[in-house]
């Protein structure tokens, strides 16, 4: 048994600041009791220290908050991150697919998977959802990477049987080794699993009905796929599928609209298509440097509110422009503002934690800092840049905040645990 002591100012956000007054926890001078990775207590110093008198204690300098936890990214992008000149589908035939393309090769997917986690750990994030390629061993490569770093990642093969010549599975292949990969990965680690169909054009009728019927057979899995980001996109699915309501019911005869179901962007729905994922309890992962990157819109964070949406933040790297969820969070802000929605600092790091965990279905596990939870967790500095430091100086807790969402980076993580052991961040 291990147990360790941290103290430090803590902040976390475990429930929603739109509908639970009392969201916001803060001890400005904390403690952290950690037992073989769970944090068993949390609270002031002051209460807790004399509990734990022969206990040595890390005093950790900064703003200690939860890990951050990427609700949609692509590591296969990675080395196309900074591409220019095109909206998603061109950018995708021109610059995305040939990247993919290089991922038959199983040592290449090995050192970008190594290297992507070690961003990801960098910049503070401990947990994502993440799109590999269509490739199986894509996922191997992805999810040995994280069980050696001990991270809670989520993923699964792309299916896309539609896709380019290099590309293109077929829904037979698509469901043996899904099924493969679902029985060998299952129980490892810190490791989940979610069915992955690229997007609606990519995959036919066929697949989708086995992406379907793999949710179905499998309880804890997720639906991962991407949903109403372009309008050109939008155009080509209702092309593609002339009876559907809308794009989201085009997923919904398939059986992909569920409690289970995590929507990349969803920049452009309807109220129907919200109404719908609100009562099916499907959520959205909100990415809005992508958005802004390839020209293709704002998340209206106001509409997803009245239905009651259950939203996280990602980054969507390659198309993102970051594997900052800080500076994503503060893109986040103005994308909400060019939609007249004031996004408060406070919600936008639920969003980038516990909101997304929830979206995930892992907020019983991290992304509060609550008791019983994993003790994944960042330490920001705020004090990181100069400009940083001025503009904190004598700036109160909320200032602190905002000005590291938009003014912060990888540079303000001072330092990232994983289950209370501290990861190189650099």
């Amino acid at each position: 048994m291990t147990i360790q002591a941290f103290r430090g100012e803590i902040l976390s956000v475990a429930h929603d600041p739109l509908t639970c007054a009392e969201a916001v926890r803060h001890e400005p001078d904390g403690m952290l009791l950690v037992e073989d990775g769970i944090i068993v207590a949390r609270g002031a110093y002051a209460d807790l220290a004399p509990l734990h008198a022969d206990m040595p204690v890390e005093t950790l300098p900064g703003l200690i908050v939860p890990g951050f936890i990427d609700a949609h990214v692509h590591y296969p992008q990675m080395d196309r991150i900074a591409s220019h000149g095109e909206q998603l589908l061109d950018w995708l035939d021109r610059h995305i697919f040939p990247a993919e393309k290089a991922f038959a090769d199983r040592a290449h997917a090995d050192l970008v998977a190594g290297l992507f986690l070690d961003e990801l750990l960098r910049n503070g994030t401990t947990s994502a959802l993440v799109f590999p390629t269509v490739h199986a061993h894509s996922v191997d490569a992805l999810f040995d990477a994280a069980l050696a770093r001990n991270m809670r990642i989520i993923s699964g093969k792309v299916l896309m049987d539609l896709g380019p010549e290099g590309l293109a599975d077929s829904p037979e292949t698509a469901r043996g080794e899904s099924e493969v990969l679902i029985g060998r990965w299952r129980g490892q680690g810190r490791l989940g699993y979610a069915v992955t169909p690229r997007f609606a054009l990519t995959s036919s009728d066929a697949q989708l009905h086995v992406a379907g019927a793999l949710l179905a057979d499998h309880a804890d899995v997720l639906l991962h796929t991407h949903l109403a980001e372009n309008i050109r996109e939008c155009a080509a699915v209702a092309a593609r599928f002339p009876d559907a309501a809308d794009y989201l019911d085009a997923y919904d005869r398939f059986g992909l609209v569920g409690a289970r179901s995590v929507f990349a962007h969803g920049i452009h729905l309807s109220d129907r298509a919200c109404a719908r994922m609100g009562q099916s309890g499907a959520g959205v992962a909100v990415c809005p440097t992508s958005n802004l990157f390839l020209g293709s819109g704002f998340f209206d964070f106001a509409q997803a509110a009245r239905h009651g949406l259950t939203i996280g933040l990602g980054t969507d790297v390659g198309a993102g422009t970051s594997f900052s969820m800080l500076h994503t969070a503060g893109v986040a802000y103005q994308a909400a503002l060019m939609r007249r929605h004031r996004l408060d600092p406070f919600r936008a790091l639920y969003l980038a934690t516990a909101g997304s965990a929830a979206l995930l279905h892992i907020g019983d596990r991290v992304g509060g800092l609550l008791p019983g939870q994993e003790a994944d967790f960042a330490v920001l500095d705020c004090a990181a840049t100069p400009l940083l430091a001025r503009r904190t100086a004598d700036a109160d807790l909320a200032e602190r905040l905002f000005a590291l969402q938009i003014l912060g980076d990888d540079r303000a993580v001072a330092r990232t645990y994983i289950m209370g052991r501290r990861v190189a961040c650099g």
